[in-house]
């Protein structure tokens, strides 16, 4: 069983220690007796001119215990819209241009998202979001959106204001991304991995393909068990956020399974190219930026070809993370209304829409090989950096394959479809 070891993020407890904690915890995977530190109220600045950011979720976590990777802006207040005003970040106009995505599409597919907590707000938040950017509706009514528990009833678990904020991320991402697909949102009764990966396979078991994680903690050994009780689902494309801890957290499970396709984070500009955008790794400090390196359990899957690391590498792919370059997001529960948020959170649920639009993967496919298949239809990101390293392309972006961006951002859907 997977066991997470630390006890505040980016310093990994030595394994002997950790295991250590978990004795005199008591905490047991099957079943969630202790339960995460509430959200974060700290504050960090992405750089020196660069904005103000909270965590959405705590990141002191007991052993056994996950947090998000949601990073709210508190420089960007949230206010009361006006005749033909826009929220301040991006929204789904800029994001289908950013990765020349239909402008529609998704039709007949459901995107779930895993979250711990509940957010009560949740289906009232998105429909503000929608009607606000001219998305169609997405209600319990017209079958477009469903809120379940882990184990499939809608006993739905105690609320979260934290969490809240990332369930509103991640339901404004996929709306943003594929506005045609319908929404899954299955909250764990906990920020275990235990409740987090039985609502993995309640998503499966409700017909989903595409399952996003925007949540993850350090390896410790035990991933392969975790692997095969939650995530081994061939043919469905599960995508996980690699992390905001930059290279110095080390890598993030279940980024590492060899089975989801790890996302990592980029800075989105718009420019004067023939694309009208650029990117560059989010790296915007030694402790923050997107999460990238070499598993130190997980073996290397047939379909990864780096040579620096003999097992997984980390990351896949990435869409937008930067805070600084953030997207609109509407939350009310915890929140104000509109904010700006970044982090390897939004990247995740980005990716498993595009998955998503670009139609059913095979039966017995792991769909994180099929950009390995299609490097010539990403954007490669080629500058930045997330930390320092050796090799290099574990932290430093260049041509071709790098560990924050992986083989780089989507560019359509060719890269994420079945097939070579």
């Amino acid at each position: 069983m997977f066991h997470l070891s630390r006890t505040k993020r980016g310093r990994a407890v030595p394994r002997a220690a950790a295991a250590l904690l978990g004795v005199a915890g008591l905490i047991t995977m099957g079943a969630a007796v202790a339960q995460a530190a509430p959200a974060s109220s700290s504050t960090s600045t992405s750089a020196a001119s660069g904005p103000t950011t909270v965590h959405s979720c705590s990141q002191a976590v007991a052993p056994g215990y996950a947090t998000c990777f949601a990073l709210k802006r508190t420089d960007k207040k949230a206010h009361t819209m006006t005749a033909n005003a826009t929220p301040s970040g991006y929204g789904p106009s800029d994001l289908v241009s950013a990765y020349n995505l239909p402008a529609n599409g998704g039709s007949g597919q459901t995107v779930a998202i895993v979250d711990a907590q509940d957010d009560p707000n949740a289906e009232s938040d998105l429909a503000t979001y929608r009607s606000t950017y001219g998305l169609p509706a997405c209600s319990t009514a017209n079958g477009c959106f469903s809120k379940i528990a882990q184990d499939g009833s809608t006993n739905y678990p105690s609320a979260d204001t934290g969490w809240a904020g990332e369930i509103s991320l991640d339901l404004d991402m996929v709306s943003a991304t594929c506005p045609g697909c319908h929404i899954l949102l299955v909250e764990a009764n906990s920020a275990s991995m235990a409740d987090l990966g039985t609502a993995v396979n309640q998503a499966v078991s409700q017909g989903a393909l595409y399952v996003s994680n925007s949540y993850g903690g350090n390896e410790d050994g035990s991933e392969a068990q975790s692997d095969s009780s939650y995530f081994n689902h061939p043919g469905v494309a599960i995508t996980a956020s690699s992390g905001d801890g930059a290279y110095a957290a080390g890598t993030e499970y279940p980024a590492s399974s060899p089975y989801v396709t790890a996302v990592g984070g980029t800075s989105l500009t718009k420019d004067s190219s023939s694309r009208g955008w650029s990117e560059s790794v989010w790296g915007t400090s030694s402790s923050e930026g997107a999460g990238s390196g070499c598993s130190q359990d997980e073996t290397k899957p047939t379909w990864q070809t780096d040579t620096g690391c003999s097992n997984r590498m980390v990351a896949d792919v990435a869409a937008v993370a930067d805070p600084a370059t953030g997207v609109a997001v509407y939350q009310t529960y915890g929140g104000n209304g509109w904010a700006v948020y970044g982090g390897t959170s939004a990247s995740s649920p980005i990716i498993a829409s595009v998955y998503a639009l670009a139609g059913t993967p095979g039966a017995n496919d792991v769909p994180a090989s099929y950009p390995y298949a299609h490097t010539a239809n990403l954007n490669d990101v080629t500058s930045g950096s997330n930390g320092s390293c050796s090799p290099s392309y574990f932290c430093t972006a260049g041509p071709g394959y790098d560990g924050p961006t992986g083989l780089g951002t989507p560019n359509g859907l060719a890269a994420f479809t079945a097939g070579s």
